[in-house]
């Protein structure tokens, strides 16, 4: 009986140590699946069923093939190169960005948009609420999290009056929030009529997996013409006494329908009900002088536009490059492209929170920052409260918004959405915002990061070795 079990211990481990080989991209998370299997060998290829095997991304790749992708009508749609009457297309050292981005997501430029940022919930909450109350043929709704109770509930009720006066609701609720968090505002939702959904598969293995596999974007589209995207979601904690400071943006204009695109694939991977046509998607007039296109990423994207929307504006850059975000721990290959970029004379600053509510990221970001300080990037560490703040500037004229952050789990486990907008008036706004958060920081220097005590060094570092799940 002993040596059975010890035969299929072994086989278990040589098949799961095999397909992390084989399968995982990332080499730091091969290897480190493979040290767990290799240290808990009756525990670690059930861990590694569970957990490492991406079946959210197997089962999207099947849905999309089998289906397509939502797809609405934009007529402001332009080449990647091209401009428009509503605008003048992108500067001349952005086109192959412009391009890069074409390519890696199938999608063009949009012309004649309006982007209208808002900073955090006292500005983005009313503005959301707003659009809601005026809907007068769709609402729908994606948020990682969505609590109940304050700023939750107005948006519940303003959700349940829409559906009371006739407009088609759709609500999507990534299945962490629901699973885990006693505050969700799915069952209030439900008891109002509102329709709802839940994003995670029906397996259990799956559902175990989807504990860092996320449906993380933020959308909020109403009648198919006024968008809302950025970090926030519909949670407590950015309103009321000392609330998280964030970036929400109101968008107007062709760009919208790709929000609503995102939203209706990722409702049809949930629900099986398939968004099309009237009154899911609309023709939005131009409204403003913004090229504009949505960047969905996620794991069923072998393609990794968003990684490659990084390193292309990276590689663009001539001035200036401009990061605010709560998560920073880049791969190897983004280390590379922004420290190539200062290398070559472009200023470089990564503003990141000083107070963060995830302690073990912040260690292992402490860590990793010797690897942009050394390259001769700025590092700066702002003030409380906490910075959900996620934005790219560069040369002050291109601009991407959005949920992503700087990590792995954005870069190829959430599902994420984000916004790369061509204007020189929105890209000089959020320029000055960034210098602001930038003046009112701290910076952090090589000495710093290497006069950390001992003991700190050693949990940054035990923290990191776990940053490809973090």
């Amino acid at each position: 009986m002993d040596y059975a079990f010890g035969a299929a211990v072994l086989v278990a481990s040589l098949m799961a140590g095999g397909h992390a080989v084989v399968y995982k991209r990332e080499p730091r998370s091969a290897a480190l699946w493979l040290l767990v299997i290799l240290l808990l060998p009756a525990m670690g290829p059930v861990l590694y069923v569970f957990f490492g095997v991406n079946r959210v991304e197997r089962r999207a790749r099947r849905m999309r093939r089998e289906r397509g992708r939502s797809r609405g009508a934009l007529p402001g749609e332009t080449g990647g190169e091209a401009g428009s009457e509503a605008g003048d297309g992108p500067a001349s050292h952005f086109l192959p960005l412009a391009r890069t981005v074409s390519e890696v997501t199938g999608r063009p430029l949009t012309a004649g948009n309006a982007v209208m940022p808002l900073a955090g919930g006292a500005e983005a909450y009313p503005a959301m609420l707003h659009a809601i109350d005026s809907a007068q043929a769709c609402v729908v709704l994606a948020s990682y999290i969505f609590h109940r109770e304050g700023i939750g509930a107005r948006f519940v009720e303003a959700l349940s009056r829409a559906r009371a006066r006739g407009v088609e609701v759709r609500v999507l609720v990534d299945d962490v929030d629901v699973r885990f968090s006693r505050s969700s505002a799915i069952k209030p939702l439900r008891r109002a009529g509102v329709t709802t959904g839940v994003f995670n598969p029906p397996l259990v293995p799956a559902r175990l997996h989807a504990i860092h596999l996320r449906n993380h974007r933020k959308i909020l589209v109403v009648d198919g013409r006024v968008g809302f995207t950025g970090g926030m979601n519909v949670d407590s904690r950015y309103w009321g006494e000392r609330p998280f400071r964030d970036l929400h943006f109101r968008l107007e204009g062709p760009v919208v329908a790709h929000l609503a695109e995102a939203f209706a694939d990722d409702w049809d991977f949930a629900t099986d009900e398939r968004l099309s046509g009237a009154p899911w998607f609309a023709e939005p007039a131009p409204a403003g002088a913004a090229l504009a296109r949505a960047i969905a990423g996620g794991p069923d994207d072998p393609a990794e536009p968003l990684r490659w929307a990084f390193v292309a504006a990276l590689n663009a850059a001539r001035r200036s490059v401009r990061v605010i975000t709560p998560y920073f721990l880049p791969d190897a290959a983004l280390v590379s492209a922004l420290n190539a970029a200062a290398l070559r004379g472009v200023e470089v600053d990564i503003v990141l929170p000083e107070e963060n509510d995830v302690a073990h990221v912040k260690w292992a970001s402490m860590h990793g920052l010797w690897q942009v300080l050394e390259g001769k990037c700025r590092v700066w560490l702002s003030p409380g409260p906490f910075d959900h703040t996620k934005l790219m500037v560069v040369d002050a004229g291109w601009t991407l918004l959005g949920s992503s952050n700087w990590d792995a789990r954005s870069l190829r486990l959430n599902f994420e959405l984000d916004v790369e907008c061509y204007c020189g008036e929105l890209g000089a706004r959020l320029e000055r915002l960034a210098l602001e958060r930038r003046a009112a920081a701290r910076p952090v220097t090589l000495a710093d990061v290497n006069g950390r005590p001992f003991p700190v060094k050693l949990r940054d570092g035990v923290a990191r070795l776990f940053s490809p799940l973090l």
